[in-house]
């Protein structure tokens, strides 16, 4: 990845030294349109949370996923290390990726805000506003069939919905031409041990909405 982005930067400086003042980037695959959105995303500095952090964590996985989660944003872990999901409630989403018989490396995984919020406080409306079409891009590039949407501030933000979670999750729903399924996020299962049924049982309906999906395909 840090070799794509150098060539890209390359290439930038390549044209800009040409006098090329309209740059056509030459994108060929998945890859390189996930560098050239890094890049971007990388030096952002839209809102605030951008001052403060160590590390953008723009996301990681296999960008020809079936099935992708979207959480709310990054915590302490997650800010030192640049990846998502990473702490406590990281260990348990992948744990229940497994229990689906897949594996982390098999799905794609980020957030709504790229950026720690301070003390992992609730993003504000306009840092999800500023942040949101990093992520919508995002998700027009790796095309997932199912995405598994973590928590309140994901699934609303997504949805543009304000309904609680008990009234969102265990549906599956389309908008804006995506499949998505509402569930809690992990970090509220380890704060609240009974809501881990619900999600089992949304992690099940992901799958079966997977396999639904594939079926209905021309070539599945």
């Amino acid at each position: 990845m840090r070799e794509l982005l150098r060539s890209f930067k390359s290439y930038l400086q390549q044209q800009l030294e040409f006098g090329e003042e309209e740059i056509l980037l030459p994108v060929k695959n998945k890859l390189e349109r996930l560098a050239i959105l890094r890049a971007r995303v990388e030096t952002c500095t839209l809102c605030p949370l951008s001052q403060a952090r160590k590390n953008m964590v723009f996301g990681e996985g296999n960008e020809n996923c079936s099935i992708a989660f979207v959480g709310e944003a990054p915590g302490r872990e997650e800010d030192e290390r640049g990846l998502p999901f990473v702490g406590l409630a990281g260990q348990l989403l992948t744990r229940a990726i497994e229990a689906i018989g897949m594996q982390r490396k098999d799905v794609y995984i980020a957030n709504i805000i790229k950026c720690r919020p301070p003390n992992n406080r609730v993003p504000r409306e306009s840092e999800i506003a500023s942040c949101l079409p990093y992520l919508l891009e995002q998700l027009s590039i790796i095309r997932p069939s199912v995405i598994g949407l973590l928590g309140a501030v994901a699934t609303q933000s997504l949805l543009k919905v304000h309904a609680p979670m008990f009234k969102l999750r265990g549906k599956v729903l389309r908008h804006s031409g995506m499949t998505l399924l509402p569930t809690y996020h992990p970090a509220a299962l380890l704060r609240n041990p009974n809501l881990k049924k619900s999600f089992w049982e949304d992690m099940k309906l992901l799958s079966s909405t997977l396999e639904s999906v594939k079926q209905a395909r021309p070539d599945g």
